[in-house]
């Protein structure tokens, strides 16, 4: 199975590897939930969002954190929002 959006992805991969440097981008599935897979605090999580935020110039709202739950979902959203 291919990835979804390949440079959109490698963009927010590179995003959560300034947060969590120990991220293997090989082994994060698009279908299971993000923060377990790479055990993110709720603070590291929301430094993440900003990051994406700031780095794709792209607005995400407070109250669409909580759809966004998969790396799948994440880039879904932010497909729809870049486009």
């Amino acid at each position: 199975m291919g990835e979804k959006y390949p440079e959109l992805r490698a963009n927010v991969i590179a995003i959560l590897r300034s947060i969590a440097p120990e991220v293997e981008a090989d082994e994060l599935r698009d279908d299971r939930p993000l923060r377990q897979q790479v055990d993110l605090d709720s603070m590291d999580w929301l430094n993440f969002l900003i990051g994406i935020s700031e780095q794709l110039k792209v607005s995400i709202p407070e109250a669409d954190y909580g759809r966004l739950v998969t790396l799948g979902n994440l880039l879904d959203y932010l497909r729809a929002k870049l486009s």
